[in-house]
């Protein structure tokens, strides 16, 4: 890749990454939230050199989901403290170490084996993992969280657990374009959040929308967005 290849794809990130915090900002306002939302990058399948150049227009929260592509992203910018990493897939059994030495969030914990394997195997020389349970709030057999009548259970044991930070839920929810059912399925998760928080106090973040329904995500509550394509492009 030639130097000025390079720059105009860093031109490019920058100028979707300004775009997608645009996008937040004017949905915050039309929800008039005070609190800012986060911006979760979804770096997945995006080569290093795309993180790079998110990194350098100022992006510092990343989300990644294939576990040995992760590591080695994280490995690479290692001597960067100040980045993020989440990781945002579902979870093996057999990979879960690694997800335990090397992220500093998980949102994607749904079942007490997986919340129980990040507790054993997160080094006690780092901090707590950073935890939020994933609830299929729609559903949606094709998507991965657990109930909702599931939820208490999996939040005591993540509150008791000494490796483990319980920080709020997030959601993936089934795939339509009417923007009522969108926004009655964020709804139902901010109620979900809402009824958690009352037991622990200390829950901060709900992650819910992406690229194609961030609006109403933001309009129910969320905290935090993820989005991918919209900053890196589609995938190759």
């Amino acid at each position: 890749m030639t130097p000025q290849r390079a720059n105009n794809n860093m031109v490019t990130i920058a100028e979707r990454l300004n775009n997608a915090y645009d996008r937040i900002a004017k949905a915050e306002q039309n929800s008039h939230k005070t609190d800012p939302v986060q911006l979760l990058a979804v770096s997945k399948t995006k080569p290093i050199e795309l993180v790079q150049q998110a990194y350098d227009a100022g992006q510092r929260l990343f989300g990644e989901s294939y576990v040995q592509e992760a590591v080695d992203k994280v490995s690479h910018f290692k001597q960067h403290q100040d980045i993020e990493w989440h990781f945002i897939g579902p979870i093996q059994s057999n990979k879960s170490r690694h997800i335990a030495e090397h992220f500093s969030w998980v949102q994607s914990v749904d079942r007490l084996k997986i919340a129980r394997r990040l507790n054993e195997q997160r080094p006690t020389n780092l901090k707590p993992l950073n935890i939020l349970i994933q609830v299929n709030i729609s559903g949606d057999d094709n998507k991965s969280g657990c109930l909702p009548s599931e939820l208490e259970e999996l939040a005591e044991f993540i509150q008791e657990s000494r490796q483990l930070n319980l920080r709020g839920l997030m959601t993936i929810t089934a795939k339509t374009d009417d923007p009522q059912q969108q926004l009655e399925y964020f709804q139902q998760m901010k109620d979900c959040f809402d009824k958690l928080q009352a037991q622990y106090p200390q829950i901060d973040t709900l992650s819910m929308g992406m690229s194609g329904d961030l609006e109403p995500a933001i309009a129910a509550g969320a905290t935090m967005v993820r989005i991918g394509t919209d900053i890196f492009g589609q995938r190759q």
